[in-house]
């Protein structure tokens, strides 16, 4: 027996030549209102299903329908014979566009059996050479289909094996709606160990003697917002301690960009080691042999984000629209982990970065880190957690469904902001231009022209965060792929 497994949110796409019996088994195995029919699509626009004049038509209804069932996250499964690659791609992207992952069923009948099936069926008034050149096609293209673009392909060999089959569904990763909590929501730790295990304390958990993990007497669960590394001063306690508390069960995280880029540096790619990773890197090394294997494989399993107590509560570490809770693609991890920009930078050269908070109109809670902020606020439903601890802030949880904030001040700044090494970098040019003869030009001194058009405006905050940049630099890829589709390019620059 073949066992299909399909995600609970994905696009079926049924393949097989006319007769092979797509649209019997998709009777068999999903809803009535699961199943979209070129056939039926044809009756639609035409008042008969065989009328092949209308195909084009027809298809344009059925991706129609389809588009809307995806966006409003309910599983559809195409029904067409779909044995050319042509008529596969447009299915592919729809499930690109809403998201979702897209999956192959083959459905691979002799061709004597299928030219049989519409000889009985009085319909079907076309010759064998139809069914001839359509398994001809559905041959040629059998072996790319995983490259076309689907997750997963099943080619189910004959009769016997297409009775036999067997359909379960299954949930994401990083469906988590089971999961009611309550939970400890903790900003970016950055390395912070010594805030983090203070910050667990005030919450209520028992940190163990080594570290090692750490409980709450009333089965709360520590969930992570990402940025568990690179900057701070003991970034291999921070992951030992999550690590176990992962495996026990009594914590969670998601994954930042910090731990994307940690990740890719273990595995030997070449990546430069701004932004704290080195100083990740030399903490790592100096631990244990095999330490930097475990940490690899933990952070290669964190998810982009994760959906919680029956879709009321999303945690991601970038933030995330409602478009993109509980979906599956290159883009919603993208920016789960990166977030947005506009497009633009600020005067110290840092992306500008796109407030989808004041767009979000999703029913969920969206608890996210990222860019660091003087004090948590919540803008319609979501709230950001991270605030800079590593630079000299606060380490600050918020309790949920409490909707409490708990937080502990740094013991000093690990790290100095960006925009504030950047202006030092300003000042040392300015004092290089002073020192140089001077030139008159339409712009002004070279060295007025560093400052950028906001150098001297006042500062509000006082707080070490007061100056920090948006967020870290974000690659233009990941920018591209995270970017949502016709959002309005409004941002903000400094802080949200």
């Amino acid at each position: 027996m073949t066992v299909i497994k399909i995600p609970d949110l994905s696009l079926v796409v049924l393949v097989g030549v006319s007769g092979s019996g797509k649209s019997t088994f998709a009777a068999r195995h999903f809803l009535p209102t699961e199943v979209i029919s070129s056939d039926f699509c044809r009756g639609l626009v035409s008042d008969d299903e065989n009328d092949q004049s209308a195909t084009g038509d027809a298809f344009e209804v059925l991706h129609f329908i389809a588009g809307k069932r995806l966006a409003a996250g309910r599983l559809t499964v195409a029904d067409a014979t779909s044995v050319q690659q042509a008529a596969r791609q447009p299915l592919i992207e729809l499930a690109r566009r809403h998201h979702v992952l897209a999956v192959a069923i083959v459905l691979d009948v002799p061709e004597a059996t299928c030219a049989t099936r519409n000889a009985a069926r009085p319909d079907r008034a076309f010759g064998d050479h139809v069914i001839r050149q359509q398994r001809a096609q559905l041959r040629r293209g059998l072996r790319g289909l995983r490259r076309e673009g689907f997750h997963r392909v099943y080619v189910l060999d004959g009769e016997a094996e297409i009775d036999g089959a067997l359909v379960e569904r299954e949930p994401l990763w990083n469906d988590r709606r089971t999961d009611h909590g309550p939970f400890d929501i903790i900003g970016d730790v950055h390395g912070c160990f010594a805030e983090l295990a203070a910050l667990l304390g005030r919450l209520g958990y028992a940190v163990d003697a080594d570290s090692g993990s750490a409980r709450h007497p009333q089965g709360r669960k520590a969930l992570f917002v990402g940025d568990l590394v690179d900057r701070g001063p003991a970034t291999p306690a921070v992951l030992r301690l999550v690590m176990g508390m992962t495996a026990e069960g009594s914590g969670l995280s998601v994954a930042g960009n910090h731990e994307a880029k940690l990740l890719r540096a273990l595995r030997g790619h070449n990546v430069t080691t701004g932004h704290g990773l080195a100083s990740s890197l030399a903490q790592l090394a100096a631990e244990p042999p095999g330490f930097g294997r475990e940490v690899a494989g933990f952070l290669d399993g964190l998810l982009g984000h994760v959906v919680l107590d029956d879709g009321k509560l999303v945690v991601a570490h970038a933030g995330l629209p409602a478009a993109m809770h509980g979906r599956a693609s290159a883009a919603v991890r993208a920016f789960a982990l990166y977030g947005d920009t506009t497009g633009e930078t600020d005067e110290f050269g840092l992306p500008v970065r796109y407030p989808w908070a004041e767009d979000y109109r999703g029913r969920a809670m969206v608890v996210y880190g990222h860019t660091p902020v003087p004090e948590p606020q919540w803008v319609n439903g979501t709230i950001c957690l991270d605030t800079g601890c590593v630079f000299g802030g606060r380490l600050t949880a918020l309790r949920y469904p409490e909707r409490e904030l708990v937080s502990v001040p740094a013991a000093e700044m690990y790290y100095e902001p960006g925009a504030r090494r950047a202006r030092h970098r300003g000042r040392h040019r300015q004092a290089h231009h002073r020192d140089a003869p001077q030139r008159v030009d339409r712009d002004g001194p070279a060295g007025e022209r560093d400052r950028g058009p906001r150098g001297d405006e006042p500062v509000r905050h006082r707080s070490p965060l007061a100056h920090l940049p948006a967020a870290d630099y974000v690659p233009d890829r990941h920018l591209e792929a995270g970017r949502a589709a016709g959002a309005p390019r409004r941002g903000v620059r400094g802080l949200p």
